[in-house]
């Protein structure tokens, strides 16, 4: 069975599309650099891929805001193609910038259950950090187990690197995030250390740091009803091995809880790169 095909997006500033594509090859994908420019142009087309991923960086300099242009890019140039991506039931996730890439396409968090595929209609968005600054820190993850995204599938808690200006998670209501809530869209929650896992999501705002970014109700990341599209903050594509953990000169960096590892040196956030990979191979 042929591998599955990921389009990782390059340009205008992308910088982490290097390690994105590293980590899905490990997974058992067959990742290619593609800059956004061919998809624009025709000299390639989304058809030709299974999975899509929007790196981390500074597109186009966080000019307008982080992922503004950008995302303005995807809407109206590729509109119809990732139409189709969608409606096809193949899976996208953006990381970081390509979160809010994502967020300001309307890609995420998307329209209703009862909607029929994308809108493009922006609803969330991703405003300056709490702290006034680029935070560059170490933070801990949970993932709802409820949650449709197919990405999250069986992983718990991670810790993971943020590294960002521009994180916290808005939303005009709090209806809007009932909503989102009672669809468990939101995937993954910045969460107290401390807390036993399982018991750490909270909608009680967290404290600087243990919160990044001061996003509302502690949001890492979130899906689309769908559960195939995803995006989130923080990095999982660096910390795909311990060594890249601040504990792993201590013999104590966390690894997956799975059976399906690499080796001993496998990091936590492999797994959502690998269920991606997985999910695309049991459609087939």
């Amino acid at each position: 069975m042929l591998p599955p095909k990921v389009a990782v997006l390059f340009g205008f500033g992308i910088n982490c599309d290097h390690e994105t594509a590293a980590v899905f090859n490990l997974v058992g994908g067959q990742s290619e650099r593609i800059h956004v420019n061919h998809f624009v142009d025709g000299t390639q087309n989304l058809d030709n891929f299974d999975i899509l991923a929007v790196p981390g960086g500074f597109s186009f300099g966080d000019h307008l805001g982080s992922g503004r242009l950008m995302g303005n890019r995807l809407r109206f140039a590729l509109r119809d193609q990732l139409q189709k991506f969608v409606a096809d039931g193949k899976p996208i996730i953006g990381i970081c910038n390509g979160f809010q890439v994502l967020v300001k396409t309307g890609l995420l968090p998307g329209p209703s259950v009862e909607s029929n595929g994308p809108d493009f209609i922006q609803t969330a968005s991703l405003t300056l950090n709490d702290s006034g600054q680029y935070e560059d820190r170490w933070v801990t993850l949970e993932f709802d187990p409820k949650s449709p995204c197919i990405w999250t599938k069986n992983i718990q808690r991670i810790d993971c690197p943020v590294r960002h200006g521009e994180g916290k998670f808005v939303m005009p209501s709090t209806t809007d995030f009932d909503a989102l809530s009672e669809n468990h869209q939101l995937a993954v929650r910045y969460v107290d250390p401390s807390t036993e896992i399982g018991h750490g999501i909270t909608d009680e705002p967290l404290p600087f740091p243990i919160s990044p970014n001061g996003s509302m109700r502690n949001i890492a990341g979130v899906c689309d009803s769908s559960g195939l599209v995803f995006g989130l903050m923080p990095h999982p594509e660096a910390v795909y091995a311990k060594w890249l953990h601040p504990d792993h000169t201590r013999d104590s960096a966390p690894g997956p809880n799975s059976s399906e590892v690499l080796g001993k040196w496998e990091g936590e956030g492999l797994q959502i790169f690998r269920n991606a990979i997985q999910y695309v191979l049991s459609q087939r």
